[in-house]
């Protein structure tokens, strides 16, 4: 296997500074604060909603290049990840620390100019978050990396809704905490048929430290308080019965999938097909129950 030293830097083209950015990770991100936005009950000029996705999209496009530059090491061990820009030669890590805190800086200083400080500060959080307390401290440190540092994850739908509103409520604070008991699940069901990877590069996800077993009853518990998060704007009246709804449905299918994966045993050499159909499902049903919620906010 070649390693990150030895491999020729070649010069890199524009392609390889957008794949620094992560952009099928930013998709749900954007997505996420694209409906928390829409979700919110005070209306933003287009203008300005226009600019504070483009502020979000910059700053987790920092965050994943930040993350890139950090983890070139380990990206240069994994076959999933041996062809982003940095393990395969095409980018120094010079250019991408630079390019990834300036689009920090740039998405911070625009947000706060042209929006407000408090989504500023949330994406500010989100950004710092998921780069030191994610990369730098938790990934290389403990099985927990993805229960601790999934919160990164989670702000995007506060950010669009502090950008309406310029503060907080209930129903964003729920979607934060959906999006924080979602990714367990939908990260360690990646990891169980990606284990090998993860094992080669010494990074300590569950699978690799606790074994199959655990993995799989992790999945199922952190399954059902997430269900319980997806669901309750309805009952406190925070949404109406199309959200409430769709959540229901989504969920119970969300729910079945994880059971499958949680009761399962392994078997040598096996595909391991519930764990990749809960892992797509995964993304979808995020896709699907924030999409929910923002056409019960209009149509209902």
């Amino acid at each position: 296997m070649t390693s990150l030293a030895a491999t020729p830097t070649l010069p890199a083209d524009w392609r390889d500074f957008v794949a620094l950015t992560k952009p099928r990770v930013m998709t749900l991100v954007v997505f996420t604060a694209l409906c928390g936005m829409l979700a919110a009950p005070v209306p933003i000029h287009p203008v300005l909603g226009f600019t504070a996705i483009l502020c979000t999209t910059l700053g987790a496009g920092a965050a994943g290049a930040l993350n890139q530059w950090y983890e070139a090491d380990l990206d240069a061990k994994m076959k999933r990840t041996q062809r982003r820009p940095l393990p395969a030669g095409r980018m120094d890590r010079q250019s991408a620390l630079h390019f990834g805190v300036g689009l920090a800086g740039f998405s911070l200083g625009l947000m706060y100019f042209a929006i407000n400080l408090a989504a500023t500060l949330i994406l500010a959080a989100s950004i710092l978050f998921y780069v030191f307390v994610y990369t730098v401290w938790l990934k290389r440190r403990t099985p927990q990396n993805i229960v601790i540092g999934g919160a990164a994850g989670a702000f995007p739908p506060m950010i669009g809704w502090a950008a309406a509103t310029g503060d907080l409520s209930t129903l964003p604070v729920l979607l934060f905490l959906l999006i924080f008991l979602w990714t367990p699940p939908h990260f360690w069901a990646l990891a169980l048929f990606v284990k090998t990877d993860y094992a080669n590069a010494g990074v300590p996800m569950l699978p690799v430290v606790a074994g199959e077993r655990v993995t799989r009853h992790q999945i199922g518990l952190y399954t059902i308080p997430m269900a319980a998060a997806a669901i309750a704007p309805w009952p406190l009246g925070l949404t109406g019965p199309i959200y409430g709804l769709s959540a229901i449905v989504l969920n119970a299918f969300f729910v079945l999938l994880a059971a499958k994966v949680a009761f399962r045993r392994s078997v040598e050499g096996d595909r391991m097909t519930p764990e990749k159909q809960l892992f797509k499902y995964s993304i979808f049903y995020l896709f699907l129950i924030f999409g929910a919620l923002v056409a019960d906010r209009w149509f209902a």
